[in-house]
C-alpha cells in the first residue's frame, strides 16, 4: 500500500522510435545516406566529363595517326584501300572513319565542319556534335588535296546510369556504417542518461546515499554532478528539518507539560484557593508562550505561498518604534534590561508593510530580552547616516549587550534552527525560528536584513527598507 500523501508516479511508455538510441541511429543512417547521395551527385558529373575528355584525347590521336597514314598514299586507289582498312580496324572500337573527297560526302555533317576542312583546317569539337540525333566524338583532319578524314565515336550512354546503377553497393555500406556508428553512439550516450534516470528513481524512493558516476561527455558530467549536488543537499535539508523538528517538539512539549502540571494540580484539588489567580497566570502566560510559537511556525511555512497578504502604506518609522519600545518596556523592566530608543526628530516615512515591518521589530526586540544579562542596554533607532552603498534605503537597528557572535554564526544566523543547535544547553535560545522569519519577513516587504557585531559588544541587526520617494531625511538617530 503506498504512504498517504505519495503520489504513485505510474511508468512512462515510450515507442521503441521515441528512445534516444532509435533517434540516434535513425539520424546516423540519415547522415550516411545524404552522404553518400551527396558525394554521388558531384562525382558522377565529374566521372562522366572525365571519361569524356578520355574519349576525346583518345580520338584525336587516332585521328593524327589516320591523317598522316592518308596522306601518304601515292594515289587514289591505295588511299581508298587504306581508308577500307581502317575504316575496318576502328569500327571494331566503335569508331566510324568518314573520308571526304571532292564533290562526295558520305555522311551527313555539320557544315561549319565541312568547311573548315575545305579551308584546311583541322577540326577538334570542344563538345559532343549531334549525328544522327545522337552526342557524338568528332575529330577531323585535312588529308590534303581537297581531301579529309572524320572520326565519329558516339558517346555510350547511359554512363551515369552505370554509376548511379552500382551506388546502391555504396548506399548499403553507408547504411550499414551509419547503423554501427548510431548503436555505438547510443550506447555511449544513453548509459549516462540512464544512470541519471535510476539515480532519481532512487531519490524519490527515498534513497539519499545514491551517487551518479561522472563521465564524459561535459553535459553528462554535468548533469551526474547536478543530480549529486542534489542527494547532497536533499540530504543536509532533511538532517535540518530532523533537527528542527526535534527542538519544535521539545519547545512545544515544555508549556504543555506545564499546562498539564498545573491542571492536574487544579483537578486534584491540590492547589489552595488563595494561589488559584497565580497558577492561572502561569498557565496563562504558558497559552501564550505556545500560541506565540504555532503562530511563528504558521508565519514561516506562509512566507513562501503565494497568498501571503502584504498591506504597503507610508510608514512612519519613529511612531512604529516608539510603539514597539512602549510596548515591550514592561517585560524589559520585569528582566532588569534597559531599552533606548532613538526615534528621528522628523518624520521618516519609507514605503512597506506596517505590521509584518512591526512583527520584524518585535522579534528582534524578544531575541535581545532573551540574550542580554540584567543591567544590560538594548538600543533601538535609525543611524544618522545611510549606507553608502545603499543611499535610497532607510536602516532600522536594534543592538544589545548580549554575548554577541561568531563570524562563523553570522554566516547561518538566519537559517532555521541553526543557532538553536550550536547553543543548545550554552546559553538562552529560542526555538530557532524567529529570526528566520524576521528574514523572510524582511525580504516580502522589499527590505533586507543583516547581523553583524555591534561597537560597544554584543550584536547589531539592520532591517533596510526601501525609502519612500520624496520623503525626508531626518538627521539625527543611533551613532
Amino acid at each position: 500500500m503506498a504512504e498517504a500523501g505519495t503520489a504513485t508516479v505510474p511508468p512512462v511508455r515510450h515507442r521503441i522510435t521515441g528512445t534516444l538510441t532509435a533517434r540516434t541511429v535513425g539520424v546516423a543512417c540519415a547522415v550516411a545516406l545524404l552522404s553518400v547521395l551527396v558525394t554521388a551527385a558531384v562525382a558522377i558529373p565529374l566521372g562522366v566529363r572525365g571519361t569524356e575528355r578520355g574519349a576525346r584525347a583518345s580520338l584525336a590521336a587516332r585521328a593524327d595517326l589516320v591523317a598522316a597514314a592518308v596522306s601518304g598514299a601515292s594515289d587514289d586507289a591505295q588511299r581508298a584501300a587504306l581508308l577500307d582498312r581502317l575504316a575496318g580496324e576502328l569500327a571494331g572500337q566503335g569508331i566510324e572513319l568518314v573520308g571526304i573527297a571532292p564533290g562526295s560526302v558520305p555522311r551527313q555533317l555539320p557544315d561549319s565542319v565541312l568547311r573548315r576542312l575545305a579551308a584546311g583546317e583541322p577540326v577538334a569539337a570542344r563538345r559532343p556534335a549531334r549525328i544522327d540525333g545522337r552526342p557524338t566524338l568528332l575529330e577531323g583532319r585535312p588529308t590534303g588535296g581537297q581531301t579529309a578524314v572524320v572520326l565519329l565515336q558516339p558517346l555510350r550512354p547511359g554512363a551515369g546510369r552505370l554509376v548511379w546503377s552500382n551506388l546502391w553497393l555504396a548506399l548499403v555500406a553507408g547504411l550499414g556504417a551509419g547503423l554501427v556508428a548510431g548503436v555505438l553512439l547510443a550506447a555511449r550516450l544513453s548509459r549516462p542518461i540512464r544512470a541519471a534516470a535510476h539515480a532519481a528513481q532512487r531519490l524519490r524512493t527515498g534513497d539519499r546515499t545514491v551517487r551518479v558516476p561522472v563521465e564524459s561527455p561535459v553535459e553528462a558530467a554535468q548533469l551526474a554532478h547536478a543530480l549529486n549536488d542534489l542527494a547532497a543537499a536533499l540530504a543536509a535539508s532533511e538532517a535540518r528539518q530532523r533537527d528542527f523538528l526535534l527542538s519544535i517538539s521539545h519547545e512545544l512539549r515544555t508549556p504543555l507539560t506545564t499546562l498539564r502540571g498545573y491542571a492536574e494540580a487544579l483537578a486534584d484539588g491540590v492547589v489552595d484557593a488563595d494561589a488559584t489567580g497565580p497558577t492561572g497566570r502561569i498557565m496563562l502566560d504558558e497559552a501564550h508562550r505556545l500560541d506565540r510559537l504555532v503562530g511563528d511556525l504558521l508565519a514561516l511555512a506562509r512566507l513562501e505561498a503565494a497568498d501571503f497578504t502584504i498591506e504597503v502604506a507610508d510608514v512612519d518609522l519613529g511612531t512604529l518604534l516608539a510603539d514597539a519600545v512602549t510596548a515591550w518596556s514592561p517585560r524589559f523592566a520585569g528582566s532588569g534590561v534597559t531599552v533606548a530608543l532613538a526615534a528621528p526628530p522628523a518624520p521618516l516615512l519609507v514605503r512597506t508593510d506596517p505590521g509584518r515591518l512591526r512583527q520584524v521589530v518585535d522579534i528582534l526586540l524578544d531575541n535581545a530580552l532573551r540574550v542580554v544579562p540584567a543591567g544590560g542596554t538594548v538600543r533601538v533607532g535609525v543611524p544618522s547616516d545611510p549606507p553608502a552603498t545603499e543611499p535610497d534605503t532607510v536602516a532600522v537597528q536594534v543592538h544589545d549587550d548580549g554575548p554577541g557572535f561568531t563570524d562563523d554564526d553570522l554566516a547561518v544566523i538566519f537559517e532555521r534552527g541553526a543557532l538553536h543547535r550550536r547553543y543548545r544547553g550554552e546559553r538562552s535560545v529560542g526555538t530557532g525560528i524567529g529570526l528566520a522569519l524576521a528574514a523572510g519577513l524582511t525580504q516580502r516587504i522589499g527590505g533586507r536584513i543583516t547581523a553583524g557585531h555591534s561597537p560597544g559588544g554584543g550584536a547589531v541587526f539592520t532591517v533596510l527598507l526601501p525609502r519612500r520617494p520624496g520623503g525626508p531625511v531626518a538627521p539625527g538617530g543611533l551613532t
